[in-house]
Order: C-alpha cells, then sequence, then structure tokens
C-alpha cells in the first residue's frame, strides 16, 4: 500500500485473485470496467483520468484483503455522485448489497442547506448512519481519504487545509477507533505536513541527522534478543519501529518537550507463535534489561477497544538509553495493522462472520450511533456530539463485577450511570468510586472501580445534571426526561401496557375500562386526564401495574369473598381499643366494605393523600396503612394481609402528613440557608432538619416537613431541585 505507487486496474485485479475465487475476480473485473465507462471524459484536478482515483482506492482495499462486495464498492463508490447512474442501477447490474455500500459513502448533492458546514455536517451524519448498519462503509470511506490525501498536493492552500482538518478530526480519529493504524499513521503524517509544514519538515530533518545510529542501535539490541531467544527455542520475528512524525509533534506540543526528550524514538518489535512465547520473550527482555518502572501495559489480558493486543515495555537498554518493545503474535499484528479490517478479511471458503460475538463487543461503540440518531435532529449538533463521545480522548473504569466501561475524558459518574442505563441514570442518587463515596461531578480515572447507588423512590434529573455530564448519551437522556418528548408515542405505549396488565390479571378490559373507572383512577394519582396518565406510564413515570390496581379496584372488592380473610377483619374488630370513626378522621384513610376499624398511618413510609395505598391487618393495631412501593409488604406472608383502602379526600388542605426527604448536593457556603428558604416559601412547615458533608464537599441534608398531598409534595421538591448546586431529591423510608 506504497504511496508513491499507482496501480493500474491490473494490478489490483492480479493481487485480488491471490486469495479471491475466479468468480469473485470476474465480479470486481466486472465493476471496473462499469466504473471506467461511467466517468470516461472526466479529469481529477492533477490532469489525471478520474477512473484512476476509484481503482487506487480498490487497491487499498484489496492490500487488506476485503470481500469482493467492498472492493466493487471501491470501484463504484463515486459512480451516483459523479455520473447519471443511480443506486437502483448497481442494485440490477451488481446486487443490493454492493448498491448499499456505495450508498452509505454518497454525499447528498440535491438538497440546498444554509451553509457549507451543515451540507458537510449533514454527509458526514448519513455516513456514519450507513456505517453503523455496515462498518464496510468506513472502510471505503478511509481508502477513499487516504488516496484524497496522497493527492492533495493538487489542491489550492485553503482547500488542503481544510481536507487536512477535517482528517485529523473525523477520519484518523475513525481509523484509530476502527484499530487500522497503517491507514491512521499516514493520514496524520499528511495532515500535518499540510497544516503545520515548518514543523513537518524540521521533525523529518532531525530523524534523519541519526537515523544511521538508531538503526545500529536497534540492530544491536535484536541481535542479543535472538541469541537469547534461540537458547529457548522461540522462534521471532524481529523489526525496528519507526516513531510516527505526527506521534512526534503531538508529544512536543502537549508535553512541552523539545525533539531530543522524546526517548520512545527507539522501539523494537517481536513477533512470535503463541501468547505463551509472549510472556516468555517479556521475561527474557527483562532479565537482559533493567524496566521502567510504570512503563509495562499487558494489552493481551486487558485489550484495547479496537481490539488492539500486544505487550508493552521501556528498558534502559545498551549505554543507558531507554528502549521501549512491543511483544505480539502474528494475528495480533495482523490486528494491530489492520484492526476491523482483519476481520473481514477474505479468505476463500472461510468468510469471517464481521458480526461475531467478540468484534460485536468491542466494537459496540458504532452502535451507538444510530442512537444518537434518533435523538439529535440538527447534523451540526450530531457532529459535535460525535467528537465529543467517539473522538476525544478516553478514559478506562470498571463496573464492581469487573467489566469495562469506555467513556470520554472527564466524564462523571453520571456519565457512567447513563452509559450503563437510561433508568440507572435518572434513579442516581450517589456513586462509590473504589469503595469511597464521591460526589455526581467526581472526574473519573484510568481503573476507577464505579459503583452507582439508585433508589426508585428518586425524583430523577436535577438541572444541574446538564452542567455535569460529559457525554451527549447523557445530555440527550436528561433533556428527554424533562422535555418528555414523544408524548403521543408514550400515550399509545401507556394504553397497550395497561391493557396488557389487565388482561395478565384475568380481567374483561370492557368492565375495567369505563369511562367513570377511568376517570375516578386519572383523579387518584392527580392526572390532568387519561392522556397524562397513559404518557406517564409510557415513560415510566409511573407503572402499568399500580394503574391497573387501580382499574380493577372495585371489581376486586365484589369479588372479595374470601371467608379466612373475613374472619381475620372479625377478629381484629373484636380487638380494637377505641372507635374506629376517630381513627378515619385522623387518618384520612377509608377501608372499603367495613366500618369501626382502627386505622393508622404507617410510619415506615409515611403515605400522603395522592400516593397509592394499601391496608396491612396487623394484630392487635387494627389496619396500618403503606404506600403501594413500601419494602414492608412486598413479602409473600404479608400479601395475605392486605386490604384495598383508599383516601377520603386526596386534595384536602386541612390535614399534614409528616414526609422526610434526604437532599444530597456540593456543600458551599448558604446551601442549607438556600434550602430552608425554598420550603418557606412554599409556605410548608418544617418539623425537623439535619445536615452533613464529607471531605470531599458531597452535602446531605434530612429535612422532615409537613404537606397536605402529593400534589403539594411535588412542588415541594421540583422547587427544591430548582436550588443551585442541588444534584438529588429523595424522599426516604424509615
Amino acid at each position: 500500500m506504497s504511496k508513491d505507487i499507482i496501480l493500474t486496474a491490473e494490478d489490483v485485479i492480479n493481487q485480488a485473485s491471490q486469495y479471491l475465487s475466479k468468480e469473485d475476480t470476474e465480479f470486481i473485473s466486472r465493476a471496473y470496467h462499469y466504473a471506467e465507462e461511467a466517468h470516461k471524459g472526466q479529469f481529477r484536478k492533477s490532469g489525471e483520468p478520474y477512473i484512476i482515483h476509484p481503482i487506487q482506492v480498490a487497491g487499498i482495499l484489496v492490500h487488506l484483503e476485503l470481500d469482493p462486495e467492498t472492493i466493487a464498492g471501491g470501484f463504484l463508490h463515486d459512480v451516483v455522485e459523479d455520473t447519471a447512474v443511480t443506486v437502483e442501477e448497481i442494485a440490477t447490474k451488481f446486487n443490493s448489497e454492493v448498491a448499499m455500500l456505495v450508498d452509505g459513502v454518497t454525499k447528498l448533492g440535491k438538497i440546498k442547506y444554509k451553509s457549507k458546514e451543515a451540507q458537510q455536517a449533514e454527509n458526514h451524519r448519513k455516513m456514519f448512519i450507513a456505517m453503523a448498519k455496515d462498518i464496510r462503509v468506513i472502510l471505503i470511506k478511509l481508502a477513499d481519504r487516504l488516496h484524497n490525501m496522497r493527492t492533495l498536493k493538487h489542491l489550492p492552500p485553503e482547500k488542503q487545509r481544510r481536507i487536512s482538518n477535517e482528517t485529523l478530526e473525523i477520519f484518523s480519529p475513525l481509523a484509530h477507533r476502527l484499530g487500522i493504524s497503517t491507514i491512521k499513521w499516514e493520514l496524520e503524517d499528511t495532515a500535518l505536513r499540510y497544516l503545520n509544514p515548518q514543523q513537518y519538515y524540521r521533525i523529518v530533518h532531525l530523524m534523519k541527522q541519526k537515523r544511521n545510529e538508531r538503526e545500529n542501535y536497534i540492530d544491536e539490541v535484536m541481535q542479543e534478543v535472538q541469541n537469547q531467544l534461540e537458547e529457548v527455542h522461540i522462534k521471532a520475528d524481529f523489526s525496528g519501529r519507526p516513531k510516527h512524525l505526527y506521534s512526534i509533534y503531538r508529544k512536543m506540543v502537549l508535553q512541552n518537550k523539545q525533539f531530543n526528550e522524546i526517548y520512545d524514538l527507539l522501539a523494537v518489535r517481536i513477533i512470535v507463535n503463541s501468547i505463551k512465547d509472549c510472556y516468555a520473550v517479556l521475561g527474557i527482555i527483562h532479565t537482559c534489561w533493567k524496566p521502567m518502572p510504570g512503563r509495562f501495559k499487558d494489552y493481551i489480558a486487558m485489550p484495547k477497544p479496537n481490539l488492539y493486543q500486544s505487550l508493552h515495555t521501556t528498558v534502559i537498554g545498551p549505554k543507558g538509553a531507554p528502549l521501549e518493545v512491543q511483544i505480539r503474535t502474528k494475528e495480533m499484528h495482523e490486528i494491530a495493522e489492520f484492526g476491523i479490517a482483519a476481520h473481514w478479511a477474505y479468505k476463500e471458503g472461510k468468510q469471517i462472520n464481521p458480526h461475531k460475538k467478540n468484534s460485536e463487543e468491542n466494537l459496540s461503540w458504532f452502535r451507538d450511533i444510530l442512537e444518537w440518531q434518533n435523538e439529535t435532529h440538527d447534523a451540526e449538533e450530531f457532529m459535535e456530539s460525535l467528537k465529543v463521545d467517539l473522538f476525544s480522548d478516553m478514559v478506562y473504569v470498571f463496573t464492581p463485577k469487573g467489566d469495562v466501561i469506555e467513556l470520554p475524558a472527564g466524564s462523571v459518574p453520571l456519565d457512567f450511570a447513563y452509559k450503563i442505563h437510561t433508568e440507572i441514570g435518572n434513579q442516581t442518587i450517589g456513586s462509590k468510586i473504589n469503595g469511597k463515596m464521591e460526589p455526581l461531578d467526581y472526574q473519573l480515572k484510568n481503573g476507577d472501580i464505579v459503583e452507582v447507588m439508585t433508589s426508585k423512590h428518586s425524583y430523577g434529573p436535577s438541572q444541574d445534571w446538564l452542567k455535569i455530564t460529559q457525554t451527549s448519551q447523557a445530555k440527550n437522556k436528561i433533556k428527554q426526561f424533562f422535555k418528555k418528548q414523544r408524548r403521543d408515542e408514550n400515550v399509545m405505549k401507556g394504553k397497550e401496557m395497561v391493557e396488557k396488565e389487565v388482561k395478565e390479571t384475568g380481567y374483561d378490559p370492557k368492565l375495567v375500562f369505563t369511562p367513570d373507572n377511568i376517570k375516578k383512577v386519572v383523579e387518584k394519582f392527580s392526572f390532568a386526564n387519561d392522556e397524562d396518565m397513559y404518557a406517564a406510564v409510557g415513560y415510566q413515570g409511573i407503572t402499568a401495574a399500580q394503574i391497573a390496581t387501580r382499574l380493577t379496584e372495585s371489581i376486586r372488592i365484589k369479588q372479595q369473598k374470601d371467608q379466612n380473610l373475613q374472619e381475620t377483619i372479625e377478629g381484629v374488630k373484636s380487638n380494637t381499643l377505641k372507635p374506629a370513626t376517630s381513627h378515619k378522621r385522623d387518618s384520612g384513610v377509608r377501608v372499603e366494605g367495613v366500618d369501626n376499624l382502627l386505622v393508622r398511618l404507617s410510619k415506615c413510609c409515611n403515605p400522603v393523600p395522592g400516593d397509592g395505598i394499601v391496608g396491612y391487618i396487623t394484630k392487635g393495631r387494627g389496619v396500618s396503612v403503606h404506600r403501594l412501593d413500601c419494602p414492608n409488604i412486598q413479602t409473600d406472608e404479608a400479601k395475605d394481609r392486605i386490604l384495598q383502602v383508599e383516601w377520603e379526600n386526596t386534595d384536602t388542605q386541612t390535614k399534614h402528613y409528616h414526609v422526610d426527604l434526604e437532599i444530597s448536593g456540593y456543600d458551599r457556603r448558604g446551601l442549607l440557608n438556600d434550602v430552608l428558604q425554598a420550603v418557606n416559601e412554599t409556605k410548608t412547615n418544617i418539623i425537623a432538619v439535619s445536615g452533613k458533608s464529607d471531605r470531599n464537599k458531597m452535602a446531605l441534608i434530612h429535612i422532615t416537613i409537613l404537606i397536605h398531598n402529593v400534589n403539594h409534595l411535588k412542588k415541594m421538591v421540583d422547587r427544591l431541585k430548582q436550588i443551585k448546586d442541588v444534584y438529588t431529591v429523595e424522599r426516604m423510608l424509615q
């Protein structure tokens, strides 16, 4: 894949015939002749016939030993964009697979955009969506970009800089994420040549100055290692690994180093037959020379997300100079050079499945592109999200089970939570890093073990989370929570879920979904109408089971004929010490079908009017009322003592009910004062308040208030969540 050699179509087809069948070779030959006819009379800026470009692109793909459809796509990748040929014609002449690949790399040319940037962003979005469906789209695009960079000298300087910038921002990181180092390095070095020619040629000059000296040094090292390996009968191939110009430039810029301060210009690559030999060679290297502390990396046991595997170590070599050594197997070397393309490599009679489990797991990041596409309607916003989440420096952290999670550098525990699952993110109330409590804005570091604490009683994200989170995925999920997008879809989904729940419990939907029954349940849960109720079920603000339970409540009461339960109720009535009427007035709760029964509100969950509730028959103390989600009534034993109860009036303004809240946030001066002021603004009485903070500036405030009903509580919580630096507001269980 030398950039100095211009291949002919015959060269490409002959090279392809080395690993493709005769039938496949004829297939790509037909694609070449079709492209040649379509591009007849067209020329590039260099003055060459246009067909030379598709030939070189196909040549790069053949060098990667890709399948016939991809190579045909390389020959045909520009015919739809630059000629009168259509995608449908390609599908007819070849097949739908080739047509899909060509369409994926074809720019959008017939739509008018507000700006060139918007058009470019839309082109990129189309390409990435196609890539998420079939990775071969991006392999063709990378080959296309590589040849364009090789011939960039024929374009005006302004265009050279624009294309080089785009290459460094999008295509080079993409090649890195796909593990195709052979393409990545050439793209970066060529882009540097046009963006900063002065530094480029300076580094080239400095590299040449002591080239012979470095080569002699490497030869000496390789001879010493080879002698040692022969003694233990390990066969190995040796090569010196040249440091690429762009990586030297980045070290000089980012680490503020001079050229003579960069020590890993010298590197030896050792390729052996097995993983066992890799570690054996490592032992020999460390026996010969002293390893430098902190410079050993085992990418065999812990591969990089782009499939890269190798052992890296830096030792103090002969003459006291640092020397980097890379040790890998032949298969690892192939993947290091060609990345995901190695998994697409076509072998006659055995075509490797690109979607096999290992590849899918390690490259699952590009599947996220489809999710971003659904969440982002603006192409430029989509590309910005892609650059942040896909191409920025990455940090690798662990779940408590040891799974590796990849996130952009600067990510916080909230980004981790939303990466795992949306509901985990929405219900997050705190985080532990390496077993220690840390604030939600803690910046994650490589190797951190992250544990997210959640609660189903959490009221969801705070607006401040949008400022804390770094990934576009997390920000989009939080925005979705607040905006409650796709209302119609949620309404339909919620209605289906409730109907399914009702049917599964064995009730006739015609008897359950009556206007009066639905209205009653809507009012009980304080929804404005039935659509709001179904929408809440759709976006999981409330469960379908809770709504179904309420809808079937009256039917279940009528069908309640269990004699054992009735006898238990009578036993409770006979042991009641006080008239139930007084307690009924105090609690505001009525037991269906039973009078003169002692009723009290449970202190473990402090139900308030508007909460879904059930009664629990106690021994000698009447009925205690619990919230539906109270863990104390979820046991099998408790289910035998459950009674149906209901609030007398959920809109009451005369009674007061205790509620315990826990507020977490950043421990700044005045935070507690702001919380108390917010409670005062809503004319809410405070019974008790306490607070504490840790050395990580994480504040926890516990407050007990008196509220009238669930609407009053919701207003209170919404007001608290608007306070600056408040992360979560959670209703507590005793």
